[in-house]
């Protein structure tokens, strides 16, 4: 059974692993690699799992893989961490998704973005709760791109008792301050930034305690232990890990658009941590790193491993 809405906000703290979808060299999901993936993530120390979101690549899933994906999960899982999965498209399209994941088990939903439009207030309140009418799981809020929710309009949809939380992908701090005054601890807060560890000390100290870690896919502990050191104020250690981890993995990500996913897929391969299959290319439009681009990836990961050895 599913976790309750309330119980899946309660545990909304922490380092939030977001695997990847593997999938084979002709595209074609690869579920076997997925469920080997999920199942050592659980094991990693990361406190929940979102599936099909960013990272794995909702927007190329088809509603038959994303059900079969986040059904193995929840499998994998077998309710020792919660298991989340990304959830978007049209209003219709969404709530299709939406219901898809709640029959494959999962406790709760990232609701993306809607596709290309660029909506009103009114228009993402009546998105999102048209959204949470079709399912009975927890709902986040992901506050990013053409999704940018309002103070009020949050307060709205803090009235439904589902929505649970708020990640916020859009950086603007000022904006995310007011909404978590007007809001208090009605919901669960989340630094959703790529490579969140950058900004994450900035979002602690406006209450956001969890964040989305692409980490998590190949170096789980060094990501705690930064969480570690940002909730105990150990700002050393803070500084050392950025400056050491993830600004160099950052700057890989910023070479080419799209290598927000693509260089995680690049990392687990160059790490072999999947094996001969590893993660897979990613699919199109996405395009994955080049020679070059590998090449630098690599020696960012040399140098983690042998500052922090797993």
């Amino acid at each position: 059974m599913p976790l309750a809405p309330e119980l899946v906000k309660q545990r909304l703290e922490g380092v939030f692993g977001f695997p990847f979808t593997p999938f084979y060299a002709d595209g074609s999901l690869n579920l076997d690699a997925f469920r080997r993936h999920v199942r050592w993530m659980k094991g990693t120390g990361v406190h929940a799992i979102f599936v099909c979101a960013g990272t794995g690549e909702f927007f190329s899933l088809v509603l038959e893989e994303f059900q079969e994906a986040v059904a193995a999960a929840v499998e994998e899982v077998a309710g020792a961490l919660p298991v989340l999965a990304g959830c978007g498209y049209s209003t219709a399209l969404a709530a299709r998704f939406a219901r898809a994941a709640e029959t494959a088990g999962a406790d709760g939903l990232l609701l993306l973005p809607p596709y290309l439009v660029q909506p009103e207030q009114e228009g993402l309140y009546r998105h999102v709760r048209a959204v949470a009418e079709s399912v009975g799981i927890g709902i986040i809020l992901y506050h990013r791109d053409n999704a940018l929710y309002g103070a009020r309009t949050v307060a709205r949809l803090a009235e439904i008792p589902t929505v649970v939380g708020f990640k916020d992908g859009h950086g603007n701090l000022e904006q995310f301050g007011r909404i978590a005054l007007e809001l208090g601890d009605r919901l669960a807060y989340m630094n959703g930034m790529p490579t969140a560890e950058m900004t994450y000390p900035s979002f602690y100290a406006l209450g956001c305690r969890g964040y989305s870690s692409a980490l998590s896919n190949f170096a789980p502990h060094v990501t705690l232990a930064f969480h570690r050191a940002v909730a105990g104020g150990d700002v050393a250690t803070q500084r050392e890990i950025l400056t050491h981890v993830i600004e160099p993995i950052c700057a890989v990500r910023d070479l080419r658009k799209g290598y927000a996913v693509a260089y995680v897929k690049a990392a687990v391969n160059l790490l072999g941590l999947l094996g001969p299959e590893g993660a897979g290319p990613v699919r199109p439009p996405l395009v994955d790193l080049d020679a070059e681009h590998r090449a630098a990836l690599k020696r960012v990961l040399d140098g983690v491993l042998e500052r922090y050895p797993a």
